[in-house]
């Protein structure tokens, strides 16, 4: 890991978290804001995002590559409940007495962090090239290997949807009036 990877890491998911408790911030959720990936800053993961450091993705597609699994991602999602990864579980009803793995359902607030999470990573990641579908495209890249619950993607899909229709103040405003509307 070399000094420079290590401070350009710290830099990339620093603006990162900061990007997503403004946004955090401007729909109400407050607390999530400011505790937001807070897990990024442990040794366990802020190694890996340092030796594998590029700049214009997450570090833990490269680990991936290289190892064929990312450690990093795996302790990140068993510590973030804006991920829908974090919420998979046995299906304990499911008929063929298997038990497969289901997404379990996410609170709301929960898929608005991640809403905001997707939106932040789109910015930090495309720079210049980010627009308000930017997020969407990605979701709907790698939608047919999510374990997500139905109601929980269909509410992250809504919000993906509407802010690349029409925009991020918009799509704020309805999380605060309606999505939000009984959390407070």
């Amino acid at each position: 890991m070399s000094l420079k990877n290590a401070f350009l890491h710290f830099k990339t998911i620093t603006h990162h978290r900061h990007l997503v408790m403004r946004g955090c911030f401007k729909v109400g959720l407050y607390k999530q804001g400011l505790l937001h990936d807070l897990s990024k800053y442990s040794w366990t993961e802020f190694r890996i995002g340092a030796r594998y450091y590029q700049g214009t993705r997450s570090p833990n597609n490269e680990e991936r590559e290289e190892t064929g699994l990312s450690t990093a991602w795996l302790h990140h999602k068993g510590r973030n409940k804006h991920h829908y990864e974090y919420w998979i579980d046995y299906d304990i009803n499911s008929k063929s007495g298997e038990c497969p793995l289901t997404g379990m359902k996410m609170p709301v607030n929960y898929v608005v962090e991640m809403f905001i999470d997707r939106l932040s990573a789109s910015k930090n990641y495309m720079g210049d090239k980010y627009g308000d579908d930017s997020a969407l495209k990605y979701y709907l890249k790698g939608h047919d290997h999510y374990i997500i619950h139905p109601e929980s993607d269909a509410l992250l899909r809504k919000l993906l949807e509407m802010n690349a229709e029409k925009g991020e103040k918009e799509t704020f405003a309805y999380i605060r009036k309606y999505v939000l509307k009984n959390k407070k």
